[in-house]
């Protein structure tokens, strides 16, 4: 993803990435409508997002058509991979049990999510032999 730390996402750049995972390529039209529904947000506060998004590498824009077409240029999970690997090093000293051990302790799982990270454990473990 090139340089890690200009590439890494803002809190606004993830919202329209989020708009982009779930709704595909989009006009800025359509994010800017997305954006707007949860938040007053300007037309041009997300035009002007997307331009640096750009930048960064975040997203492609398709210019074949009269309206650009913007798209995320990683999928959510590469992305989110991305985000924790981050935190996981400025946080957490590459623990990621330091990591898990703090988030299970700060937010309260439901049964299916314990009954997926037990299932995740088991899975590390044959890994792991």
């Amino acid at each position: 993803m090139g340089n890690r730390s200009s590439s890494r996402p803002t809190d606004a750049e993830l919202e329209i990435l989020s708009v982009l995972w779930r709704n595909g390529p989009s006009t800025v039209r359509d994010v800017h409508a997305a954006i707007n529904a949860l938040k007053p947000t300007g037309y041009t506060t997300v035009l002007k997002l997307l331009q640096i998004m750009i930048d960064k590498g975040l997203v492609r824009r398709d210019e074949s058509e009269r309206a650009h077409v913007y798209e995320a240029r990683f999928g959510q999970e590469q992305t989110q991979r991305q985000l924790l690997d981050d935190l996981l090093e400025r946080a957490f000293e590459g623990s990621a049990s330091k990591l898990v051990m703090q988030a299970l302790s700060s937010e309260k799982a439901t049964t299916e999510e314990l009954a997926e990270i037990k299932r995740l454990l088991k899975k590390a473990e044959r890994g792991a032999k």
